[in-house]
């Protein structure tokens, strides 16, 4: 890294200066001592900013770096977290360029433009939905039962081109969508696990004042930026710790599908994401690598207390019974796990080589 750029970050307030004091009798002034955290955090730079790339990109990487525990024994200093002001200002930027804010955008554009501003909508997002196929993840348990049986894994079945609805009921009101269609944008998205029919049933007997009010002009009032701006640095750092925290959970409960070793303390971790039914919406907003902007987007949702609840029954969980990769009996513990799992994949592979040239 040359000084001109070690410059360049500091002037842009990422990357602090090293103490320094002076000659006297006007001879200028030297560093005093090389600080570890200034080191750190330029070589942090280093790692994630690169020519022509925006800075605020590597802040986010940064920012998502710094949260990741580190493994047991493993060499190199800790590294530093990048300045709480240029975290924010990153956040906030990618979510102004997030493929949720332009949803929003359209949403707001088309509110009170008549029927003309309404089919201008549902077509509008329908392009940029059609641009992203997806279809919703087949459930990993689904998945490993028909590896096992040899069979193929079936297709996902929930058409997300039904978030239409949703985006439509933001900018129009539920009144102008319909409760049955933003019943089925909610079984697209796969929340809590519940059908169509399921939400039509709740919504219907909502609407019906047979059930407890919804208030819909909150939907209304969605806004994308607003959490990040309501909240401190320690909230930002809360949520990163969830969101890292159920990226890990959600690794772990996809493996299930590539015959990873069951145990009693990874079907009870499962079992706390089932009972809620949030496979389905980590499976969204997690994945299993995110791009700055999607860290940004599920940073942002993070703040989210449904979220930070089902984090916090996980490690919960997780405290009750940490040995989630010993298997009953085996005395060799992470280690027997681990060849348990490679030697399966081995002989499934074979199985399927064979099966192939058959």
């Amino acid at each position: 890294m040359s000084a001109l750029r070690l410059e360049s970050w500091r002037r842009a307030g990422l990357l602090p200066r090293h103490r320094r004091r002076g000659l006297g009798r006007g001879r200028g002034s030297v560093v005093d001592a090389l600080d570890p955290v200034v080191v750190e955090s330029a070589a942090a730079l280093g790692r994630h900013a690169r020519q022509g790339r925006d800075s605020r990109l590597a802040v986010l990487d940064w920012f998502a770096e710094a949260g990741r525990p580190r493994l047991p024994g493993s060499a190199g200093a800790v590294v530093p977290e990048p300045p709480a002001a240029a975290v924010r200002e990153a956040v906030l930027w990618a979510l102004r360029r997030s493929a949720s804010m332009r949803l929003l955008k359209v949403a707001r554009r088309a509110a009170g433009a008549g029927e003309q501003g309404q089919d201008a909508l549902y077509a509008a997002v329908g392009e940029m939905l059609a641009a992203r196929p997806y279809r919703g993840a087949v459930h990993p348990a689904v998945v490993r039962a028909a590896l096992e049986a040899g069979e193929d894994v079936p297709e996902g079945s929930a058409v997300f081109a039904g978030v239409v609805h949703l985006v439509a009921a933001i900018g129009l009101g539920v009144e102008e969508v319909g409760v049955d269609a933003l019943a089925e944008s909610f079984a697209a998205l796969g929340m809590f696990g519940l059908s169509v029919q399921d939400w039509e049933q709740m919504l219907g007997a909502a609407e019906r004042g047979e059930g407890p009010p919804v208030d819909w002009g909150l939907l209304q009032q969605a806004d994308v930026l607003g959490p990040v701006q309501r909240a401190c640095h320690e909230d930002l750092l809360r949520a990163r710790e969830v969101l890292l925290g159920l990226q890990g959970f959600y690794v772990m409960y996809v493996w299930h599908a590539l015959w990873m070793p069951d145990t009693p303390g990874l079907a009870a971790l499962r079992a706390v994401i089932d009972e809620r039914g949030m496979f389905p919406v980590l499976d969204h907003m997690i994945g299993l690598s995110l791009s700055p902007t999607q860290f940004a987007e599920a940073l942002a949702a993070c703040l989210e207390p449904y979220l930070d609840e089902l984090y916090t029954a996980l490690m919960e969980q997780l405290a009750a019974d940490p040995a989630i990769f010993h298997l009953p009996g085996d005395e060799t513990g992470a280690a027997g796990f681990m060849d348990t799992w490679l030697r399966t994949l081995r002989e499934q592979t074979g199985k399927d080589t064979e099966q192939g040239s058959r």
